[in-house]
């Protein structure tokens, strides 16, 4: 498995105190933690920040795409960071004038070999929150150099699994995706020395079924991207709530839980649950199912890497067991979501399928945000890419990028 080998609670230096009482400071014996913040102005990156500020943590470098200088300029002064990076180098000029302004004045570096050199500062976690499989070249950094990555980049093991799996050691990968952080929570209940998948009958990975939950598919033709945005439970960025809206971020999830588990696609569903409290599930062999509850807050999964092995106090209110609650669960609709589906075949070739497939996505979806490409056009364009598509064996980040800008060309082509 690549996920972390060692418990998320106990050890010594967990944050909850004696008599079970909790409060917010580091452990008296420990210095603060240092973290490398890649994707910084996204909705991850802001969250983990608020989880930063609110506990004793040092930000020592942060990288963006560039597209708010502003922000990523006030995030540098507030938390005093030593070195800056933005993907896009034309950003470069307005972000040192917002510096100057704010009285900063880190190192600032540039272009996505910028912010790789960033992923390898020398820190104790580096959190890699970018969107989509710019990642990939950062994760490669991070994990060659060493760190412990916290990895909310996705994309980068989808369509860099070999790679990824080549580097990366035990105990230096931590899942922020809720679902996957859920899914290492429920397995420790495996064995008594740590998870035993040997008792793992299958994982349930949940999905709130998006904006258009119980729709059939001849529902979704006249879907626009204000409908699509609209998601009914988390607050995200564009990309990921479209891609909640067609369903490929659960097909992507369940690319990402066999990469980390080891777990076949056979042993890995998907179930419909719309409230978004249970974040996943695991079945065991005797007939019994752990889960993992808690509000629909992407804070709790962040901090929960961040603070490795121990958990922080107070990071999000827990579930109100006063009240009544309705949790409900259904099945998958593959006729109307048929991207999980899809993931599951790409992700079964293995090699450099997956990178067509996350490609093609990205291209798509910009196309239909663009009023280019219809709801429905979305997952039907990516399945063309990746049937066209004959999968190399993913042995060389060129390898990788070269299947992705073979599949955005493709994409282009057919939602020109």
């Amino acid at each position: 498995m690549l996920w972390f080998l060692t418990r998320l609670s106990g050890g010594g230096s967990g944050w909850v105190r004696e008599n079970g009482r909790v409060d917010s400071e580091t452990p008296r014996s420990e210095t603060p933690r240092s973290v490398v913040l890649l994707g910084s102005t996204g909705s991850i990156g802001t969250q983990a920040l608020d989880v930063m500020a609110r506990n004793r943590f040092r930000v020592a470098a942060l990288a963006a795409g560039g597209g708010r200088v502003d922000l990523l300029a006030r995030q540098a002064a507030e938390f005093g960071v030593a070195v800056v990076a933005v993907a896009d180098p034309r950003a470069v000029p307005a972000l040192k004038e917002a510096l100057a302004g704010l009285g900063a004045d880190p190192v600032v570096l540039a272009g996505p070999e910028g912010v790789a050199e960033v992923a390898a500062w020398p820190c104790d976690v580096v959190l890699n929150g970018i969107t989509g499989a710019l990642g990939l070249t950062s994760t490669l950094a991070a994990l060659e150099a060493g760190r412990v990555l916290a990895l909310a980049n996705k994309e980068s093991l989808i369509i860099g699994g070999p790679l990824v799996k080549r580097l990366a050691k035990p105990g230096q990968l931590l899942p922020v995706d809720s679902e996957h952080s859920a899914l290492a929570q429920c397995l420790w209940a495996s064995g008594p020395s740590g998870p035993d998948l040997r008792v793992v009958r299958r994982l349930v990975v949940t999905a709130s079924g998006g904006p258009f939950r119980g729709r059939s598919r001849a529902d979704l033709g006249e879907v626009t991207p204000e409908m699509a945005l609209n998601h009914p439970t988390w607050s995200m960025g564009p990309v990921i709530t479209i891609n909640s809206a067609t369903l490929v971020n659960k097909g992507l999830e369940v690319i990402e839980a066999h990469l980390l588990f080891d777990i076949p696609f056979d042993r890995i569903e998907v179930v419909v649950h719309p409230q978004s409290i249970i974040h996943s599930m695991v079945e065991f062999v005797d007939g019994s199912t752990v889960a993992q509850a808690s509000p629909p807050d992407m804070r709790l999964p962040i901090a929960l890497a961040l603070g490795h092995p121990g958990r922080l106090p107070e990071v999000s209110p827990p579930v109100d067991w006063t009240r009544a609650h309705t949790w409900t669960f259904e099945p998958l609709d593959d006729d109307a979501f048929p991207s999980v589906a899809l993931a599951r075949q790409v992700g079964e070739q293995g090699g450099t399928a997956p990178a067509v497939y996350n490609a093609a996505n990205e291209v798509c979806v910009d196309a239909f945000m663009k009023g280019g490409l219809p709801f429905l056009g979305i997952v039907d364009t990516v399945a063309k890419v990746v049937g066209e598509h004959s999968p190399g064996r993913a042995e060389s980040v060129a390898e990788v990028l070269g299947a992705d800008e073979w599949a955005r060309a493709r994409a282009l082509e057919l939602t020109a």
